[in-house]
């Protein structure tokens, strides 16, 4: 399962609302080779699933990803932050040996 933060439901519906997106429109998430620490995570929308996706629902929200990004993403939480420290999506993953400096990219 992959699971969501209230504050990042609240963006993700807030985000949906401006682009004037539909409710079959889900968030997908995936990761992709790259990044200072070898993966990085991929976050968009979608409205078409393909036959190897993952589907999830927490709080009312719809996740997607295939199921190569689920094996690096099983049971990690999908938060925002608003702060100082930067402001944007960030991915408490417990598979993640380690993370680089600015969060976006992981190692397992």
């Amino acid at each position: 399962m992959i699971h969501i933060s209230e504050k990042a439901k609240e963006k993700i519906l807030q985000l949906k609302q401006e682009a004037g997106l539909t409710e079959d429109y889900f968030l997908r998430v995936g990761v992709v080779g790259g990044g200072c620490s070898g993966l990085s995570y991929k976050l968009d929308f979608d409205n078409e699933t393909q036959s190897n996706d993952q589907v999830f629902e927490d709080d009312g929200i719809k996740l997607v990803t295939d199921l190569k990004s689920f094996l690096y993403l099983c049971d990690t939480t999908l938060d925002f932050t608003a702060g100082l420290n930067g402001k944007g999506f960030h991915f408490i993953n417990p598979n993640a040996s380690r993370t680089c400096g600015c969060g976006e990219s992981f190692a397992v």
